[in-house]
């Protein structure tokens, strides 16, 4: 992602040198063409700038992701940001070509646009934190069980009897058929079911007659994890 950076900012710095060219050198180019270096140029030509930075800035944000899926939260920053260098850009030039406009107007222009823009990047940002949040919460709370479902799943592999088949393969049906979602209520029981799922596996591994009688505690285990995960919703 870093390297995909590197390459956005070369296409922002060329964008930002070609209309900086074009601000200060359309006025000697073409004849006849008057434009004052005035408060008012300077307010827009300020604003747009700092939209530019602004826009990198978030882009940077965004490319810094960790991950896919935080890079796809942060899509609309970077969007939002986009649009702000665009609308400031096209109400930025507009104020300089204006003919005798007041520098108050373009004052109050620049400042509503940059305003603006800052609001919607904020609100972008913490909407992309938010759902971020809640989606690490979401992993943490269901990562006993999606656990518990692989290693249940790799265990009926692993068996090598029909006894041990079938009753790996209860368990795995228990496992897999839980709530997915975790509490802090249920950590002793859940440490229960750790422990004897470690037990369980064992039996397996060593083809021991007991597996039957550990696999129907186990269950029973996993049954009541679950009929307290649905008391504490």
């Amino acid at each position: 992602m870093k390297k995909n950076f590197k390459f956005y900012i070369i296409i922002w710095a060329i964008f930002l040198v070609l209309y900086n060219l074009t601000v200060f050198l359309i006025k000697p180019v073409v004849p006849g063409y008057v434009i004052n270096y005035d408060a008012r140029f300077w307010i827009s030509w300020g604003v747009i700038i700092a939209t530019y930075i602004g826009q990198l800035f978030c882009s940077k944000l965004t490319f810094d992701s960790k991950n896919n899926e935080k890079l796809f939260l942060n899509i609309p920053l970077i969007t939002q940001s986009y649009t702000s260098l665009v609308v400031a850009t096209i109400a930025g030039t507009a104020l300089m070509l204006i003919p005798d406009c007041p520098m108050w107007i373009a004052a109050i222009v620049c400042a509503a646009v940059l305003g603006l823009s800052v609001i919607s990047i904020i609100k972008a940002k913490v909407a992309a934190d938010i759902v971020s949040e809640t989606d690490d919460k979401i992993k943490a709370q269901t990562s006993f069980i999606k656990t518990l479902i692989v290693d249940a799943e790799s265990l009926m592999s692993r068996a090598q009897n029909e006894t041990a088949k079938a009753a790996a393969k209860k368990v795995y049906e228990a496992v897999r058929y839980s709530d997915p979602m975790s509490h802090d209520g249920l950590s002793s029981i859940e440490s229960e079911i750790a422990i004897k799922f470690n037990q369980f596996a064992g039996e397996v591994t060593a083809n021991s007659e007991d597996i039957t009688t550990i696999a129907e505690e186990l269950i029973v285990l996993i049954s009541d994890r679950n009929k307290r995960c649905r008391l504490l919703k």
